[in-house]
């Protein structure tokens, strides 16, 4: 592939990812939008009113030889056939979360990318959020001491979309939705083998798929995370809430709300008893406040056109790969050992051995 020419990308699907890509993409200087297709007329109206060229048919797209990458943003149930499609064609394919309905589909995908020689990556792109890339900083550089808790969730009062995302045939549910995104964070985060997985899901606002769920995911090394997603949550829990042997972090919403509160003083052990209705207590009265010592987050910028930008230098062969195909199978089964869990209401063990 020529590298001093930009890469000609087409988008199958025009809602709102398959526009949102349009728009990040089309400030990359790297790749070229060549157009989209998408099976509804009023979306490629909207194409077409925004500059953009649309193809007639998905064939005629897959046809034209100009065309060297596809993102495809359309309804889960569907990622598989027109992914395979994409690259029997011969293009290389980003595929939209979550890549697939189960870990055989994506085997499917995975090995025509293989037959045919082609890219195929994923759109994780909540590996670019800043409040996520705080939480993996923070870990790397071992801020909290060892850390043995990480709670990620994110908290909604809305229920599900109103639209395909609320029924399962279609892959709806916010396992699917929301919590292969904070299961792909945790796993590109963490190293080590997963112990057990233990997991429920809810269907408050919703009786075909689930509208939430908690899991417990142990892994070694004493590490134990706990994932949430909920969207009938009138009053949110921290986003990020992590527990280290020295300290605590949390990251309250999306806006970065938080702080970092380490201990400074572990030898200094005066105690002022809390004072209840009922009693006292020394166990769970505050550290005062000459032992603790209080920082606030750091900032980091992040752009998550770099993901575009580490597909371009992967079809170059300047980069490798950032979401690769065993990191996406490896989210897809714990994906499926979640479910599995909530099916069988019991602790999966041996998670890295199924």
């Amino acid at each position: 592939m020529d590298n001093c020419k930009p890469i000609r990308l087409a988008v199958i699907g025009y809602g709102g990812m398959g526009a949102w890509h349009t728009k990040k993409v089309s400030k990359l200087p790297e790749i070229d939008l060549a157009g989209i297709y998408d099976i509804k007329p009023e979306r490629m109206a909207l194409a077409a009113e925004n500059g953009i060229f649309t193809y007639g048919t998905m064939e005629s797209l897959l046809a034209d030889a100009s065309v060297d990458l596809i993102t495809v943003a359309v309804p889960n149930h569907l990622h598989h056939d027109i992914c395979i499609a994409a690259m029997n064609a011969g293009k290389n394919v980003i595929c939209e979360k979550p890549v697939a309905m189960n870990s055989q589909e994506l085997q499917d995908m995975i090995d025509a990318a293989n037959r045919n020689g082609v890219l195929f990556t994923v759109h994780q792109n909540r590996r670019w959020d800043e409040d996520f890339r705080i939480i993996r900083k923070l870990y790397e550089e071992n801020t909290l001491g060892r850390i043995f808790r990480i709670e990620s969730r994110t908290h909604g009062s809305r229920g599900i979309p109103g639209d395909w995302r609320n029924q399962k045939c279609y892959g709806g549910g916010m396992l699917m939705d929301w919590g292969v995104h904070l299961l792909d964070q945790l796993l590109w985060m963490l190293p080590g083998k997963i112990l057990s997985v233990y997991a429920q899901m809810s269907y408050v606002t919703n009786e075909d798929c689930d509208d939430g769920f908690t899991a417990q995911v142990q892994f070694e090394h004493d590490v134990t995370v706990e994932v949430q997603v909920s969207t009938n949550n009138f009053i949110s829990l921290p986003r990020w809430y992590v527990l280290g042997e020295n300290g605590t972090v949390s990251i309250e919403r999306w806006t970065l709300e938080g702080k970092i509160v380490k201990v400074s003083d572990w030898e200094n052990r005066d105690v002022v008893p809390v004072v209840t209705a009922a009693g006292i207590t020394k166990t769970m009265a505050p550290r005062t406040s000459d032992t603790i010592k209080e920082y606030p987050l750091p900032r980091i910028e992040c752009d998550v056109r770099d993901f575009y930008r580490n597909v371009v230098k992967s079809l170059y062969g300047e980069e490798k790969q950032i979401v690769t195909h065993d990191q996406v199978m490896r989210v897809m089964k714990l994906m499926e050992a979640i479910r599995l869990s909530v099916e069988t209401n019991t602790v999966i063990k041996d998670f890295d051995e199924i």
